[in-house]
């Protein structure tokens, strides 16, 4: 997302924010005053954007992607797989013991 993007963005949010109508000259004040260098055509495409959809639901669908299959998570078809799989959890179990502060012949809060 670029500078420009970013400005008119944050711009239409102050301006939902206090209740003002959206408007190309509005988001251009913002900029100005933020001494926020925007190309003219960004206004316009902002303004027709929350025209279109509503400052609420593009807020609310900001994070949401249109192009991501769900994730499903498969059965194990075979005894085999899950045979397989144990050793690797039995590895993980073996961790290092870490020294204790006794053993150290000092404790941090002394």
């Amino acid at each position: 997302m670029s500078c420009s993007e970013l400005a008119c963005s944050y711009a239409c949010m102050i301006l939902f924010d206090d209740g003002i109508s959206i408007t190309a000259d509005k988001i251009a004040a913002i900029c100005e005053a933020a001494n926020i260098k925007v190309e003219a055509y960004w206004f316009g495409l902002f303004v027709k954007l929350v025209q279109k959809r509503g400052v609420e639901e593009l807020i609310l669908n900001s994070g949401s992607g249109g192009g991501a299959a769900p994730v499903t998570v498969a059965a194990p078809a075979a005894g085999g797989a899950a045979a397989a799989a144990a050793p690797a959890a039995e590895e993980k179990k073996e961790e290092p013991k870490e020294e204790s502060d006794e053993d150290m012949g000092f404790s941090l809060f002394d």
